[in-house]
């Protein structure tokens, strides 16, 4: 027997397509074999398996795990929950690796999964070789068993261990999505006083969609914050392994932002170390950074690259424009939208509120993220000549990522989507006239490359 993947399901951080166009049980099914198989020829024999609110991840899970078994492989099932939940029983369950069914972010009708082997991300040319074991019915044969397990209360002890923090009012929007049950858990055992939106977890996401990157996602939080004079909120994505927060004046922190909120504490137990941002963060988080004494590293935007740069510099935080934070000075390294929340709680202070930071900011413009269509097969090509025009002119450019480009008063990004055919372009200056310039220029680049901004 054999599988072929729809190319569109293998991607650089995880798998992901839409179900019932290019993702169905049988897709899942081959999965298990495939990454079973790997697990397996690696000396392994046992992983976890979650899944979140979706209405497509039971199924997914059920040809999952039947896959996995198929190979050889013995599995934890876990059952509903979070992504961290996972990875938390990745951690400490006794297992060779881990799968997450989510469709994180996305939209409803979408769904996918998220692999670790040995407490590392699985991504990259490893998901690409899965494609390749499938299709040549490269499988291992095997009798695994599987079991149930939960552990949801276990992790939500984690995530208060040596909690230090005070107590403050809070609101707290799961967007029905899977983080839902462990927020209901979560608030009985921190201080304060504590208001729930939307913990019913429901993969028709009937409130809003679950994505707190995007400001209308955080609508019914800031309506609550300002309406009960709450201390702040917070919200999570579809599988809780992002946060947003809307500060007590009902302002959105950004994820940049959010990061440069813990580097202080950081650094003073951790002098000089390395902080990893990705390449879309602002100017203004990597010089802060820098001027707290620890090293700013700039790094490829996705959860995956974030953890593995991560681990490979032996950082102790780090984060992305999401909402996606990774702590490993005394937790996993993982990306763990709840566990951002109780540092947060922790690091806020009598004289030194979240509403205060975020107040102490500096205020910078921004454009939307600008999407130009390309050929799938063109929109590295584009970059890699806009990149070499911009070192034949002089530019002060960062290639980590696409093409950043610093300016005399910002800077702007052009780079490669990971999740469709398309460049997208960003650029931050601390004015707007300023940010106006840099817009033309991202235009120019664009044009010279046979790349026109659609009407």
């Amino acid at each position: 027997m054999s599988h072929r993947f729809d190319p569109t399901l293998l991607r650089d951080y995880d798998m992901r397509g839409t179900v019932g166009e290019t993702l169905d049980a049988a897709d899942a099914w081959a999965l298990g074999r495939s990454f079973g198989t790997v697990i397996a020829r690696a000396g392994g024999s046992r992983i976890a398996v979650g899944y979140d609110g979706r209405l497509s991840s039971p199924m997914l899970e059920s040809a999952l795990v039947e896959g996995l078994c198929a190979s050889g492989i013995d599995v934890l099932r876990i059952g509903l929950g979070p992504t961290p939940m996972l990875y938390y029983a990745e951690m400490v369950g006794q297992v060779d690796g881990a799968i997450q069914i989510t469709g994180s972010h996305n939209p409803g009708d979408q769904n996918g999964f998220k692999l670790v082997q040995g407490h590392a991300p699985f991504f990259g040319d490893a998901i690409q070789q899965l494609g390749a074991m499938a299709a040549a019915g490269d499988w291992d044969e095997g009798f695994g068993q599987s079991q149930s397990l939960t552990i949801i209360d276990r992790y939500v002890d984690r995530l208060v261990e040596g909690f230090d923090g005070a107590g403050w009012r809070i609101g707290w929007d799961a967007g029905n999505g899977a983080a839902g049950q462990v927020v209901e858990k979560l608030v009985e055992r921190l201080p304060g006083e504590h208001h729930l939106l939307f913990t019913q977890i429901d993969g028709h996401f009937p409130n809003h969609h679950p994505d707190p990157s995007h400001e209308a996602n955080l609508a019914d939080l800031r309506t609550l914050v300002l309406a009960k004079q709450l201390d702040f909120g917070v919200a999570f994505d579809g599988d809780g392994d992002r946060i947003g927060v809307i500060d007590g004046q009902g302002r959105v922190i950004a994820g940049d932002q959010l990061l440069g909120l813990f580097v202080p504490a950081i650094l003073e137990n951790r002098p000089g170390a390395a902080i990893v941002a990705d390449v879309k963060a602002s100017q203004s988080l990597f010089d802060t950074i820098a001027a707290l004494g620890g090293l700013p590293d700039m790094w490829k935007t996705g959860h995956s690259h974030i953890k593995s740069r991560m681990k490979q510099i032996g950082s102790p935080l780090g984060g992305e424009m999401t909402g996606h934070l990774f702590f490993a000075d005394d937790y996993y390294g993982y990306d763990d939208g709840l566990y951002a929340a109780v540092r947060l709680i922790r690091a806020a202070r009598p004289d030194r509120s979240i509403t205060d930071l975020r107040g102490a900011m500096p205020d910078l413009a921004n454009t939307p993220e600008l999407r130009f269509p390309v050929a799938e097969d063109r929109k590295f090509a584009v970059i890699d000549e806009i990149l070499a025009r911009l070192r034949a002119s002089g530019a002060d450019v960062n290639a980590i990522d696409g093409a950043r480009v610093r300016t005399a008063d910002g800077w702007w990004l052009l780079r490669a989507s990971n999740t469709q055919a398309a460049l997208v372009a960003r650029a931050e200056s601390h004015d707007s006239a300023g940010l106006a310039r840099l817009m033309v220029q991202i235009d120019a680049q664009l044009y010279e490359s046979g790349i026109k901004r659609p009407d």
